[in-house]
């Protein structure tokens, strides 16, 4: 069996929240106290946590990336790693983290059998980053970045939200941050996802913008390599006649790529989501509890699948913003 939606578009690529803190309060993402979190005896277990995992992989789940909240907050992850990587079938592992945590745990993620990891930088400027997360720990994720290299957790990627008059003058910086240490930048256009409810598209940054931020420095084109199904644009990075390296650009909401999706996603509280802005849940949790079998297991992940709407609808003028935040849906 495969997790095959009614569109044909398959299932191989699995997100899987592991919590819905944060060390963080980036002001796009949720208040400067917090959100009320999640109750610690609705997540999922660790043993339970692999098992509904493994038996993704089952079903044809080929990467597994874990996420949050920030993930790294989950007490012995490394054993959450494990258990997924050990799976017969080598799933690729992979974690997107703020990185204020990677300097103490890169290497020991890496011997788990992580592959790689993507970090969220929005801004090269200490006192920037101070106002965007309400934290001043900016030193910690440039050593993260450094450590997950160093522990060869490669391609090491950074990903980067431009929000109009706060740091998108920072556009070139931040490309040529990561063009100088072999990172590889992934700018995100900024999604209806915050826990406000104050996302206004007229005030965000769209691709072609970026595109034309990045071209008052660099010669920008499209990268030959087809894209697949992966989120985002890659394109060659120029400059004097000399490739730099790629820049990649996710369109989430201008330059949707629904008709290629080949994500589900895992809550940390055990709901299974078959996409991001999904409005329905499927409860995989009281089926583990309830003492149900793997195929049980497996039914709620094909479920999910069997109702999978053709795209997210954002341009659509009956579209409702999830009722979950992203700290809780998970990224």
């Amino acid at each position: 069996m495969r997790l095959v939606d009614g569109f044909g578009r398959v299932a191989t690529d699995l997100r899987v929240s592991l919590t819905d803190r944060c060390n963080l309060r980036c002001t796009y993402c949720m208040p400067a106290e917090g959100l009320p979190w999640l109750p610690s005896d609705t997540l999922l277990t660790d043993d339970e946590l692999v098992r509904v995992v493994r038996v993704a992989v089952d079903l044809g789940v080929e990467d597994v990336r874990f996420t949050g909240g920030e993930p790294l907050l989950r007490p012995r992850l490394p054993e959450i790693v494990r258990g997924i990587a050990s799976h017969p079938s080598g799933p690729k592992t992979s974690v997107t983290t703020n990185g204020i945590g990677l300097g103490k745990m890169a290497q020991a993620l890496k011997d788990a059998g992580l592959h790689r990891v993507n970090v969220s930088l929005d801004t090269l400027d200490p006192e920037r980053f101070k106002e965007l997360t309400r934290r001043n720990r900016i030193d910690d994720v440039l050593r993260g970045l450094e450590a997950a290299a160093d522990a060869g957790l490669l391609p090491v990627k950074v990903n980067a939200v431009l929000m109009r008059g706060v740091n998108d003058a920072e556009a070139v910086d931040l490309l040529a941050f990561c063009l100088e240490r072999g990172y590889e930048l992934r700018f995100i256009e900024q999604m209806p996802l915050d826990a406000q409810h104050a996302w206004n598209r007229e005030e965000m940054i769209a691709a072609d913008e970026i595109l034309d931020l990045l071209g008052k420095e660099f010669t920008v084109v499209p990268d030959e390599e087809p894209r697949g199904s992966q989120p985002a644009e890659r394109f060659r990075v120029l400059k004097d006649g000399v490739d730099l390296g790629t820049v990649g650009i996710i369109g989430s909401v201008t330059r949707p790529f629904c008709g290629a999706c080949d994500r589900v996603r895992l809550t940390a509280d055990g709901m299974v989501r078959n996409c991001l802005f999904a409005r329905d849940e499927h409860d995989v949790r009281s089926v583990v509890r309830g003492g149900g079998s793997d195929d049980d297991i497996a039914a709620v992940f094909l479920g999910a699948m069997a109702v999978k709407k053709a795209g997210h609808g954002i341009d659509d003028p009956s579209f409702v913003q999830p009722d979950r935040p992203m700290s809780a849906i998970g990224g």
